[in-house]
């Protein structure tokens, strides 16, 4: 035991977090896989309990090797993912589907295994940003400069994540805006940018309410979501009507482990509303206990950094680590009504390799930068991509 601990750099409470996370996320996700079992007839709950442990085993294997990876090489690495995670998201738009009338383009198939490309393309955007900040801390922003360095490759991710995501698109946006806001970068011009993206976002709406077969239902789906959560009295869709159900139910302490009802009827229900079945099976407490682990984490990542010593560590942290929790607060807030519905699972406890993983590769990155002790500013960003892929490559 003393030997694989050795070998486990970076803050020691992110990876109890990350432990009690992963295994407290079985139970509910065997539970809540009965309806995929025996009411979308896909599969067996072993054969989906297992499935989720691989994947987790697989996360815990990324955060081991992201977190032994010098921090510094994220910066350039960032500039090299940033194309290509743009051609996978136009290579996903292509070859999307079509699902109960609805365009799901957001997953690819890569040697058989689905992997939903918005995810990777947040992360290494949000990486991308924080490269972009550390390097004109000191300088006066040209917001023309900016334009073409910053703005063109972020609007170029978004919109073609846009079409098939539009919440996956907004947290990634807002984000970005919170962390340029953090870095320094001029409100001024933070405001000429959330006003540009508000009118790209329009013109979208007209082009797709103007030539509905392009995006089958999508527009329409989030303006449904929009006037059912907002309209007093309105009709409220079925899978939250569901998890007030499951909610209410579970009480203060639950119907104990594994006797969720809901999680029959609720779709959805090992991933994106496991919340819910989480509180009717183990009550408000738990539902407490899980809010606490995030708000733990969220203050582990601020104490990660206080210890760092470079503006790309203190900016790196941030914008992998705030959207984490972000994540985890949207889910629970969709749970309990208190926000539409967007498709955004709960991390590390929801089913789901993509999430799983991107979620893991982020916290590697955290860790990373604490374990890190001795790094100039010069040393991170100085770093040319070419240099970073010669290095792997020898």
């Amino acid at each position: 035991m003393k030997t694989i601990f050795k070998h486990i750099k970076g803050d020691k409470t992110i990876w109890a977090i990350v432990a009690i996370l992963a295994v407290f996320s079985f139970m509910p996700v065997y539970s809540a896989s009965t309806n995929l079992v025996y009411v979308v007839g896909n599969g067996s709950t072993l054969g989906h309990l297992v499935k989720h442990a691989v994947l987790l085993i697989l996360g815990f294997a990324i955060i081991y090797a992201v977190h032994k990876v010098p921090y510094r090489y994220f910066s350039g690495g960032s500039v090299i993912m940033l194309p290509i995670v743009i051609v996978l998201l136009i290579v996903t738009l292509a070859q999307g589907t079509t699902i109960g009338g609805a365009n799901a383009s957001r997953w690819i198939r890569i040697g058989g295994i689905g992997f939903q490309t918005s995810t990777l393309a947040g992360l290494v955007l949000m990486v991308y940003v924080a490269r972009y900040l550390a390097k004109n801390k000191e300088k006066k922003i040209q917001f023309k400069e900016s334009i073409w360095q910053l703005w063109l490759p972020v609007f170029a991710v978004l919109i073609l994540i846009l079409p098939a995501n539009f919440s996956t698109t907004a947290i990634i946006f807002s984000m970005i805006l919170l962390i340029t806001f953090i870095g320094g970068y001029p409100i001024k011009y933070i405001g000429l940018v959330l006003g540009t993206g508000l009118v790209a976002l329009t013109f979208f709406i007209l082009i797709a309410k103007a030539f509905p077969d392009a995006m089958p239902n999508r527009v329409q789906t989030w303006q449904n979501r929009i006037e059912n959560f907002s309209k007093e009295g309105g009709k409220e869709s079925y899978q939250v009507e569901k998890a007030k159900i499951a909610i209410v139910t579970g009480g203060s302490f639950g119907v104990g482990p594994g006797k969720s009802v809901q999680k029959n009827f609720l779709p959805q229900s090992s991933s994106d509303f496991i919340f819910a079945i989480i509180i009717e099976e183990y009550g408000l407490v738990g539902g407490f206990v899980i809010v606490s682990i995030y708000f733990l984490l969220l203050f582990r990542i601020f104490i990660v950094i206080k210890k760092t010593t470079t503006i790309f560590g203190t900016l790196l942290v941030l914008a992998v680590g705030i959207p984490i929790v972000f994540q985890a607060t949207i889910n629970m807030a969709v749970a309990t009504n208190l926000f539409p519905v967007t498709g955004q699972t709960l991390p590390l406890i929801s089913s789901g390799g993509t999430s799983i993983w991107m979620t893991c590769f982020a916290l590697g990155m955290i860790l990373s930068v604490s374990a890190t002790k001795t790094v100039t500013e010069e040393e991170i960003l100085d770093d040319n991509p070419l240099d970073i892929l010669h290095e792997t490559i020898d």
